[in-house]
Protein backbone atom coordinates (compact mmCIF):
# COMPACT_ATOMS: atom_id res chain seq x y z
CA UNK A 1 0.00 0.00 0.00
CA UNK A 2 0.83 3.60 -0.95
CA UNK A 3 1.19 6.48 2.12
CA UNK A 4 -1.90 8.57 2.08
CA UNK A 5 0.05 12.33 2.09
CA UNK A 6 1.36 12.44 -1.17
CA UNK A 7 -1.21 12.48 -3.58
CA UNK A 8 -4.16 11.33 -4.47
CA UNK A 9 -5.38 7.90 -6.53
CA UNK A 10 -6.93 4.19 -5.84
CA UNK A 11 -4.09 3.53 -3.48
CA UNK A 12 -5.11 6.54 -1.79
CA UNK A 13 -1.22 7.83 -2.05
CA UNK A 14 1.53 8.14 -4.39
CA UNK A 15 0.45 5.76 -6.64
CA UNK A 16 4.05 3.74 -6.55
CA UNK A 17 2.54 0.60 -4.61
CA UNK A 18 4.85 0.89 -1.80
CA UNK A 19 7.80 1.26 -3.59
CA UNK A 20 8.55 5.26 -3.49
CA UNK A 21 11.46 6.65 -3.08
CA UNK A 22 10.92 8.47 0.56
CA UNK A 23 10.36 5.09 1.91
CA UNK A 24 7.10 6.36 3.82
CA UNK A 25 5.13 3.27 2.48
CA UNK A 26 6.61 0.94 4.71
CA UNK A 27 9.74 -0.51 6.52
CA UNK A 28 12.45 -2.15 4.70
CA UNK A 29 11.60 -0.80 1.32
CA UNK A 30 12.76 -2.47 -2.02
CA UNK A 31 13.02 -1.28 -5.61
CA UNK A 32 12.35 -3.32 -8.08
CA UNK A 33 14.41 -2.10 -11.35
CA UNK A 34 13.34 -5.69 -13.25
CA UNK A 35 10.08 -5.23 -12.76
CA UNK A 36 9.39 -3.17 -16.13
CA UNK A 37 11.47 -5.34 -18.13
CA UNK A 38 10.10 -8.03 -20.68
CA UNK A 39 11.65 -11.52 -20.39
CA UNK A 40 12.05 -13.54 -23.59
CA UNK A 41 10.96 -16.62 -21.33
CA UNK A 42 7.79 -16.15 -19.25
CA UNK A 43 8.17 -19.34 -17.78
CA UNK A 44 11.17 -19.44 -16.70
CA UNK A 45 10.31 -16.54 -14.63
CA UNK A 46 10.68 -17.08 -10.61
CA UNK A 47 7.39 -18.59 -9.05
CA UNK A 48 8.53 -17.12 -5.00
CA UNK A 49 6.96 -14.13 -3.86
CA UNK A 50 8.15 -12.18 -1.16
CA UNK A 51 5.67 -10.71 1.18
CA UNK A 52 6.03 -7.68 4.03
CA UNK A 53 4.10 -8.05 6.97
CA UNK A 54 3.21 -5.66 9.83
CA UNK A 55 3.68 -2.39 7.59
CA UNK A 56 7.19 -3.89 6.31
CA UNK A 57 8.87 -4.83 9.91
CA UNK A 58 9.03 -8.57 8.74
CA UNK A 59 9.63 -10.69 5.77
CA UNK A 60 9.00 -14.12 4.23
CA UNK A 61 8.92 -16.01 0.78
CA UNK A 62 5.43 -17.76 -0.76
CA UNK A 63 5.32 -19.97 -3.61
CA UNK A 64 2.92 -18.78 -6.27
CA UNK A 65 0.62 -21.68 -7.36
CA UNK A 66 -1.78 -19.81 -9.06
CA UNK A 67 -1.30 -18.35 -13.03
CA UNK A 68 -1.93 -15.28 -11.50
CA UNK A 69 0.53 -12.56 -11.97
CA UNK A 70 0.96 -9.94 -8.84
CA UNK A 71 1.70 -6.22 -9.19
CA UNK A 72 4.10 -4.99 -5.83
CA UNK A 73 1.75 -3.53 -3.18
CA UNK A 74 -1.18 -6.00 -3.95
CA UNK A 75 -2.55 -7.63 -0.65
CA UNK A 76 -2.39 -11.60 -1.00
CA UNK A 77 -3.84 -13.96 1.68
CA UNK A 78 -1.47 -16.65 2.04
CA UNK A 79 -1.32 -20.26 4.76
CA UNK A 80 -0.43 -19.04 8.01
CA UNK A 81 -0.28 -21.03 11.35
CA UNK A 82 -3.64 -23.18 11.36
CA UNK A 83 -5.17 -20.50 9.56
CA UNK A 84 -4.35 -17.88 6.79
CA UNK A 85 -2.79 -14.47 7.16
CA UNK A 86 -2.30 -11.16 4.79
CA UNK A 87 0.36 -9.76 3.39
CA UNK A 88 2.06 -7.07 1.14
CA UNK A 89 3.86 -7.94 -2.57
CA UNK A 90 7.30 -6.84 -2.08
CA UNK A 91 9.18 -8.23 -4.47
CA UNK A 92 8.69 -10.47 -7.45
CA UNK A 93 10.61 -12.05 -10.28
CA UNK A 94 14.11 -12.56 -10.77
CA UNK A 95 14.96 -10.51 -8.13
CA UNK A 96 13.90 -13.00 -5.36
CA UNK A 97 15.89 -15.00 -6.80
CA UNK A 98 18.96 -13.25 -4.90
CA UNK A 99 17.46 -12.67 -1.97
CA UNK A 100 16.58 -16.42 -1.79
CA UNK A 101 20.33 -16.80 -2.28
CA UNK A 102 21.30 -14.07 0.36
CA UNK A 103 19.51 -16.16 2.74
CA UNK A 104 20.05 -19.21 2.19
CA UNK A 105 16.93 -20.79 1.22
CA UNK A 106 15.96 -23.43 -1.76
CA UNK A 107 13.20 -22.25 -4.78
CA UNK A 108 12.46 -25.68 -4.77
CA UNK A 109 12.44 -26.40 -0.69
CA UNK A 110 8.81 -27.62 -0.05
CA UNK A 111 8.46 -26.00 3.11
CA UNK A 112 7.68 -22.91 1.50
CA UNK A 113 3.89 -22.17 1.86
CA UNK A 114 2.08 -21.13 -0.73
CA UNK A 115 -0.13 -18.12 -1.70
CA UNK A 116 -4.13 -18.78 -1.47
CA UNK A 117 -6.02 -16.07 -3.17
CA UNK A 118 -6.18 -12.06 -3.56
CA UNK A 119 -7.34 -11.26 -0.36
CA UNK A 120 -11.34 -9.93 -0.25
CA UNK A 121 -13.47 -7.52 1.88
CA UNK A 122 -13.98 -10.53 4.72
CA UNK A 123 -10.03 -11.50 4.85
CA UNK A 124 -9.44 -7.45 5.02
CA UNK A 125 -11.94 -6.60 7.85
CA UNK A 126 -11.07 -9.92 10.12
CA UNK A 127 -7.40 -8.08 9.35
CA UNK A 128 -8.63 -4.88 10.85
CA UNK A 129 -10.15 -6.11 13.82
CA UNK A 130 -7.16 -8.26 15.14
CA UNK A 131 -5.25 -5.42 14.18
CA UNK A 132 -6.97 -3.29 16.59
CA UNK A 133 -6.64 -5.64 19.19
CA UNK A 134 -2.16 -5.56 19.02
CA UNK A 135 -2.15 -2.17 21.42
CA UNK A 136 -4.51 -4.04 24.01
CA UNK A 137 -2.83 -7.43 24.28
CA UNK A 138 0.18 -5.22 24.47
CA UNK A 139 -0.16 -3.50 27.36
CA UNK A 140 -1.73 -6.55 29.50
CA UNK A 141 1.04 -8.86 28.12
CA UNK A 142 3.21 -6.17 30.01
CA UNK A 143 1.22 -6.11 33.06
CA UNK A 144 1.52 -10.17 33.13
CA UNK A 145 5.14 -10.22 32.78
CA UNK A 146 5.37 -7.16 35.81
CA UNK A 147 3.23 -9.98 37.77
CA UNK A 148 5.61 -12.80 37.89
CA UNK A 149 8.68 -10.69 37.87
CA UNK A 150 10.32 -11.27 35.17
CA UNK A 151 12.85 -9.48 33.80
CA UNK A 152 12.23 -9.19 30.48
CA UNK A 153 10.60 -5.91 28.36
CA UNK A 154 7.90 -6.71 25.78
CA UNK A 155 8.53 -4.49 22.56
CA UNK A 156 6.17 -5.47 19.98
CA UNK A 157 2.68 -8.08 19.81
CA UNK A 158 2.10 -9.13 16.19
CA UNK A 159 -1.02 -11.03 15.84
CA UNK A 160 -1.97 -13.24 12.83
CA UNK A 161 -4.67 -11.73 10.19
CA UNK A 162 -7.38 -14.74 11.07
CA UNK A 163 -6.60 -14.28 15.06
CA UNK A 164 -5.32 -17.57 16.14
CA UNK A 165 -1.57 -16.53 16.57
CA UNK A 166 0.38 -14.08 18.32
CA UNK A 167 4.14 -13.20 18.36
CA UNK A 168 5.24 -11.59 20.95
CA UNK A 169 8.70 -10.11 20.56
CA UNK A 170 10.98 -9.07 23.78
CA UNK A 171 14.21 -8.07 24.91
CA UNK A 172 15.82 -9.89 27.75
CA UNK A 173 19.58 -9.29 28.85
CA UNK A 174 20.05 -12.87 30.47
CA UNK A 175 17.78 -16.24 29.85
CA UNK A 176 13.93 -15.99 30.84
CA UNK A 177 12.22 -19.03 31.69
CA UNK A 178 8.69 -18.12 30.58
CA UNK A 179 6.75 -21.55 30.37
CA UNK A 180 3.94 -20.14 32.90
CA UNK A 181 3.96 -16.62 30.99
CA UNK A 182 3.15 -18.15 27.88
CA UNK A 183 0.70 -20.49 29.59
CA UNK A 184 -1.14 -17.26 30.67
CA UNK A 185 -0.92 -15.59 27.82
CA UNK A 186 -2.73 -18.71 25.63
CA UNK A 187 -5.25 -18.54 28.25
CA UNK A 188 -5.70 -14.99 28.30
CA UNK A 189 -5.58 -13.98 24.92
CA UNK A 190 -7.07 -17.68 23.07
CA UNK A 191 -4.42 -17.81 20.82
CA UNK A 192 -1.31 -19.43 19.72
CA UNK A 193 1.46 -18.13 21.54
CA UNK A 194 5.14 -17.57 20.03
CA UNK A 195 7.54 -15.67 21.77
CA UNK A 196 10.77 -14.36 20.44
CA UNK A 197 13.77 -12.63 21.77
CA UNK A 198 14.82 -9.48 19.98
CA UNK A 199 18.05 -7.36 20.59
CA UNK A 200 17.89 -3.35 21.18
CA UNK A 201 19.21 -2.60 17.77
CA UNK A 202 15.82 -4.69 16.15
CA UNK A 203 13.51 -3.02 18.97
CA UNK A 204 14.75 0.58 17.50
CA UNK A 205 14.08 -0.73 13.78
CA UNK A 206 10.58 -1.74 14.71
CA UNK A 207 10.09 1.50 16.56
CA UNK A 208 11.53 4.25 14.25
CA UNK A 209 12.72 7.74 14.36
CA UNK A 210 15.03 9.98 13.39
CA UNK A 211 18.51 9.80 13.86
CA UNK A 212 21.26 12.73 14.78
CA UNK A 213 21.63 13.04 10.60
CA UNK A 214 18.38 13.93 10.34
CA UNK A 215 17.53 11.06 8.53
CA UNK A 216 15.40 8.03 9.29
CA UNK A 217 17.00 5.29 11.10
CA UNK A 218 19.04 2.89 9.06
CA UNK A 219 17.35 -0.12 11.16
CA UNK A 220 13.74 0.70 10.45
CA UNK A 221 15.04 1.28 6.69
CA UNK A 222 16.76 -0.71 4.90
CA UNK A 223 19.41 -2.13 7.40
CA UNK A 224 19.04 -5.81 7.98
CA UNK A 225 22.66 -7.52 9.32
CA UNK A 226 23.71 -5.69 12.62
CA UNK A 227 27.56 -6.36 12.81
CA UNK A 228 29.07 -5.89 16.25
CA UNK A 229 30.10 -2.11 17.04
CA UNK A 230 33.38 -1.06 18.66
CA UNK A 231 35.00 2.30 19.95
CA UNK A 232 37.74 1.19 17.98
CA UNK A 233 35.94 2.20 15.10
CA UNK A 234 35.85 5.35 16.23
CA UNK A 235 39.36 5.84 17.12
CA UNK A 236 40.61 5.00 13.70
CA UNK A 237 38.46 7.77 12.40
CA UNK A 238 40.02 9.92 14.68
CA UNK A 239 36.16 11.08 16.51
CA UNK A 240 36.35 11.62 19.98
CA UNK A 241 35.03 8.83 22.35
CA UNK A 242 32.16 10.80 23.60
CA UNK A 243 29.54 8.27 24.99
CA UNK A 244 26.25 10.60 24.06
CA UNK A 245 27.36 11.31 20.64
CA UNK A 246 28.81 7.80 19.47
CA UNK A 247 25.21 6.04 20.98
CA UNK A 248 22.34 5.78 18.86
CA UNK A 249 18.32 5.68 20.01
CA UNK A 250 18.77 2.26 21.00
CA UNK A 251 21.46 3.03 23.37
CA UNK A 252 24.09 1.01 21.39
CA UNK A 253 27.24 2.66 19.54
CA UNK A 254 25.98 3.56 16.57
CA UNK A 255 25.75 1.03 13.08
CA UNK A 256 27.25 3.89 10.87
CA UNK A 257 30.72 3.56 12.47
CA UNK A 258 31.68 0.70 10.47
CA UNK A 259 30.20 2.44 6.97
CA UNK A 260 33.50 4.22 6.44
CA UNK A 261 35.68 2.09 8.85
CA UNK A 262 37.40 -0.09 5.62
CA UNK A 263 38.42 2.55 3.74
CA UNK A 264 39.99 4.31 6.95
CA UNK A 265 41.75 1.09 7.46
CA UNK A 266 43.10 1.20 3.75
CA UNK A 267 44.76 4.37 4.13
CA UNK A 268 46.33 3.58 7.55
CA UNK A 269 48.64 1.14 6.06
CA UNK A 270 50.75 4.02 4.74
CA UNK A 271 51.05 5.26 7.78
CA UNK A 272 53.73 4.36 10.50
CA UNK A 273 52.91 2.36 13.03
CA UNK A 274 55.54 3.02 16.11
CA UNK A 275 55.43 7.01 15.28
CA UNK A 276 53.42 7.14 18.34
CA UNK A 277 56.88 9.35 20.11
CA UNK A 278 59.55 11.41 18.00
CA UNK A 279 62.77 12.54 20.02
CA UNK A 280 63.97 16.02 19.52
CA UNK A 281 67.14 18.01 21.08
CA UNK A 282 64.72 19.68 23.45
CA UNK A 283 62.38 17.40 24.24
CA UNK A 284 59.95 14.66 23.21
CA UNK A 285 56.64 14.70 20.83
CA UNK A 286 53.71 13.02 20.74
CA UNK A 287 51.16 11.93 18.11
CA UNK A 288 47.78 13.71 18.77
CA UNK A 289 46.16 12.66 15.23
CA UNK A 290 46.44 11.19 11.93
CA UNK A 291 44.89 13.45 9.01
CA UNK A 292 44.36 10.52 6.08
CA UNK A 293 42.98 12.95 3.88
CA UNK A 294 46.14 15.20 3.86
CA UNK A 295 48.19 12.40 4.49
CA UNK A 296 49.63 14.26 7.66
CA UNK A 297 50.50 13.32 11.55
CA UNK A 298 50.16 16.07 14.01
CA UNK A 299 52.32 15.95 17.06
CA UNK A 300 52.45 18.29 20.27
CA UNK A 301 55.57 18.84 22.63
CA UNK A 302 55.24 18.08 26.38
CA UNK A 303 55.39 21.40 27.12
CA UNK A 304 52.85 22.62 25.03
CA UNK A 305 50.01 22.72 22.96
CA UNK A 306 51.16 23.96 20.00
CA UNK A 307 50.15 21.13 17.23
CA UNK A 308 52.51 20.83 14.27
CA UNK A 309 51.84 18.90 11.17
CA UNK A 310 54.53 16.67 9.44
CA UNK A 311 54.41 14.82 6.60
CA UNK A 312 54.29 10.73 6.44
CA UNK A 313 58.23 11.01 4.48
CA UNK A 314 59.37 13.37 7.84
CA UNK A 315 57.99 11.06 10.35
CA UNK A 316 59.72 8.06 8.87
CA UNK A 317 63.25 10.17 8.53
CA UNK A 318 63.48 11.15 12.29
CA UNK A 319 61.99 8.14 13.37
CA UNK A 320 65.05 6.25 11.43
CA UNK A 321 67.44 9.09 12.81
CA UNK A 322 66.39 8.56 16.32
CA UNK A 323 67.38 4.73 15.55
CA UNK A 324 70.93 5.90 15.22
CA UNK A 325 70.84 7.48 18.08
CA UNK A 326 70.26 11.14 16.48
CA UNK A 327 68.00 13.87 17.82
CA UNK A 328 66.77 16.54 15.46
CA UNK A 329 67.03 20.45 16.55
CA UNK A 330 63.53 20.90 15.24
CA UNK A 331 60.65 19.82 13.29
CA UNK A 332 60.10 20.33 9.90
CA UNK A 333 56.33 21.25 9.67
CA UNK A 334 54.47 21.00 6.56
CA UNK A 335 52.24 23.47 4.76
CA UNK A 336 48.88 22.83 5.45
CA UNK A 337 46.98 24.39 2.42
CA UNK A 338 42.88 24.95 3.07
CA UNK A 339 40.63 24.17 0.16
CA UNK A 340 38.30 26.88 1.11
CA UNK A 341 38.36 30.31 -0.79
CA UNK A 342 39.74 33.08 1.35
CA UNK A 343 36.71 35.29 2.81
CA UNK A 344 37.07 39.08 1.05
CA UNK A 345 36.20 41.49 4.08
CA UNK A 346 33.64 44.14 3.03
CA UNK A 347 35.37 47.66 2.56
CA UNK A 348 33.20 49.85 5.42
CA UNK A 349 32.62 53.55 4.51
CA UNK A 350 33.67 55.84 7.44
CA UNK A 351 30.14 58.07 8.03
CA UNK A 352 31.10 59.53 11.35
CA UNK A 353 30.68 63.32 11.22
CA UNK A 354 28.90 63.53 7.79
CA UNK A 355 25.03 63.30 9.35
CA UNK A 356 23.49 66.23 11.66
CA UNK A 357 22.43 65.72 14.53
CA UNK A 358 20.25 69.21 14.35
CA UNK A 359 18.61 68.20 11.15
CA UNK A 360 17.97 64.54 13.24
CA UNK A 361 15.79 66.50 15.96
CA UNK A 362 14.57 68.50 13.18
CA UNK A 363 12.75 65.94 11.57
CA UNK A 364 11.82 63.72 14.22
CA UNK A 365 10.10 66.95 15.78
CA UNK A 366 8.49 67.49 12.52
CA UNK A 367 6.97 63.66 13.34
CA UNK A 368 5.95 64.36 16.62
CA UNK A 369 4.05 67.61 15.67
CA UNK A 370 2.23 65.37 12.67
CA UNK A 371 1.54 61.94 15.21
CA UNK A 372 -0.17 64.30 17.83
CA UNK A 373 -2.31 66.17 14.76
CA UNK A 374 -3.18 62.94 13.64
CA UNK A 375 -4.32 61.90 17.15
CA UNK A 376 -6.80 65.42 17.84
CA UNK A 377 -8.30 65.22 14.27
CA UNK A 378 -10.70 62.57 15.76
CA UNK A 379 -11.55 63.95 18.63
CA UNK A 380 -12.43 67.16 16.84
CA UNK A 381 -14.84 65.34 14.45
CA UNK A 382 -16.24 63.50 17.53
CA UNK A 383 -16.98 67.25 19.07
CA UNK A 384 -20.30 69.07 18.93
CA UNK A 385 -20.25 72.61 16.88
CA UNK A 386 -20.22 74.64 20.18
CA UNK A 387 -17.94 72.95 22.19
CA UNK A 388 -15.05 74.44 21.91
CA UNK A 389 -11.28 72.99 22.44
CA UNK A 390 -8.66 72.00 24.76
CA UNK A 391 -6.65 74.88 23.00
CA UNK A 392 -9.70 77.50 22.35
CA UNK A 393 -10.26 77.62 26.01
CA UNK A 394 -6.96 77.80 27.14
CA UNK A 395 -6.68 80.84 24.78
CA UNK A 396 -10.01 82.33 26.00
CA UNK A 397 -8.55 82.16 29.87
CA UNK A 398 -5.82 84.21 28.78
CA UNK A 399 -8.23 86.87 26.99
CA UNK A 400 -10.48 87.16 30.50
CA UNK A 401 -10.91 90.73 32.19
CA UNK A 402 -8.77 91.20 35.16
CA UNK A 403 -11.00 91.02 38.28
CA UNK A 404 -12.01 94.33 39.66
CA UNK A 405 -10.40 95.81 43.38
CA UNK A 406 -14.52 95.85 44.98
CA UNK A 407 -15.17 92.13 44.86
CA UNK A 408 -11.39 90.39 43.78
CA UNK A 409 -13.52 88.34 41.55
CA UNK A 410 -13.32 88.56 37.67
CA UNK A 411 -15.50 90.54 36.01
CA UNK A 412 -18.17 88.22 33.93
CA UNK A 413 -21.09 90.70 33.99
CA UNK A 414 -24.66 89.74 35.19
CA UNK A 415 -25.14 86.83 33.03
CA UNK A 416 -21.42 85.19 34.61
CA UNK A 417 -19.76 84.98 31.71
CA UNK A 418 -22.14 82.42 30.02
CA UNK A 419 -22.62 83.81 26.06
CA UNK A 420 -25.90 81.76 25.88
CA UNK A 421 -27.10 83.08 28.62
CA UNK A 422 -30.10 84.73 26.88
CA UNK A 423 -29.85 82.27 24.10
CA UNK A 424 -33.19 80.13 23.68
CA UNK A 425 -35.01 78.70 20.92
CA UNK A 426 -38.03 80.10 19.27
CA UNK A 427 -40.90 77.79 20.48
CA UNK A 428 -43.93 77.69 17.78
CA UNK A 429 -46.40 79.86 19.27
CA UNK A 430 -44.02 82.81 20.61
CA UNK A 431 -44.21 85.99 19.37
CA UNK A 432 -41.15 87.54 17.78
Amino acid sequence: MSCGSCGSGKNGGCNSLGGCSSGGCNRLNAFDWLANLPFSDPESNCKIIELSFNNGSRKDFFRNTTLHYYDKGDLLTVEGVNGFDIGTVNLTGELVRLQLKKNNLDEKSPDIKKVLRRANDTDLAKLKENKAREKQVLIRSRAIARQLKLELKMAEVEIQADGKKATFFYIADDRVDFRELIKLYAGEFKVKVEMRQIGARQEAGKVGGIGSCGRELCCSTWLTDFKSVNTNAARYQNLSINQAKLSGQCGRLKCCLNYELDTYLDALQFFPNDADMLELAKGRAFLAKKDIFKNLMWYTMADSNIQYPLAIETVKRIKQQNREGIRPEELETAEVVSGKPKEVEPEYADLVGQISLRSLEKNSRKRRDKERSRQQQPQNKNRRPDQKTSGQLHQQKGQQKPASPQSGRPNRGPQGGNPNFNRRRNKPGDKP
